[in-house]
């Protein structure tokens, strides 16, 4: 596996390795040696698949606050997707900013996002597939979000966002949750429980 560090502390996009013969190729997509080779220590605790319809159809922003923040690695098996993360960190010099990448089943390339960091995707294609593995089961009392098109986060997205569920377009803008996500994400730092 090919790790790459992007602009944000921690995200990092993964692409695969094929050795190839006349069948096709073989390639490994996850190895605890690797990640920890590459600095990435990734529990696998859940692993979720998310189908979608319709090109341009937008999931999150979601996060899970401590103790129940969750690292992702994000993979688009169907289709194409815009993957985005955003640094949640106070303690970070990148808090507030986002990353984005396009995963595809053609590129193969994944997305790994530490814990206390947001998560969204919109949809390229039709039918478009994701999986994401966890390190966290989902906990509904921690769960929370943030709307995507929210102006102080800025996400430039490459489609207009045609289908958003009711709840992403209600959450807490960034302005109005900066007290609260502050109070919740600074905690898990002084505690030193996050790895990234």
């Amino acid at each position: 596996m090919i790790f790459h560090q992007t602009p944000i502390s921690g995200v990092v996009t993964i692409d695969i390795e094929p050795r190839s013969d006349d069948r096709g190729f073989f390639a490994r997509s996850y190895c605890p040696t690797e990640f920890s080779k590459a600095g990435i220590d990734h529990v696998v605790a859940q692993e979720n698949v998310s189908f979608n319809l319709r090109a341009g159809t937008c999931r999150g922003i979601h996060f899970q606050i401590p103790p129940f923040a969750e690292a992702k690695l994000v993979r688009c098996t169907a289709g194409r997707i815009f993957d985005v993360a955003i640094d949640l960190r106070p303690e970070s010099s990148t808090f507030g900013s986002w990353f984005g990448a396009e995963l595809s089943a053609a590129n193969r390339t994944a997305l790994y996002l530490p814990p206390r960091c947001g998560h969204a995707y919109l949809t390229l294609d039709d039918n478009s597939e994701v999986t994401y593995q966890v390190s966290q089961p989902y906990t509904t009392e921690a769960e929370r979000g943030l709307p995507p098109e929210d102006p102080t986060i800025g996400i430039i997205w490459p489609l207009p966002l045609a289908v958003i569920s009711p709840k992403d377009r209600e959450w807490q803008s960034f302005d109005a949750a900066r007290p609260q996500i502050t109070e919740y994400m600074a905690t898990e730092a002084r505690n030193g429980k996050d790895p990234s």
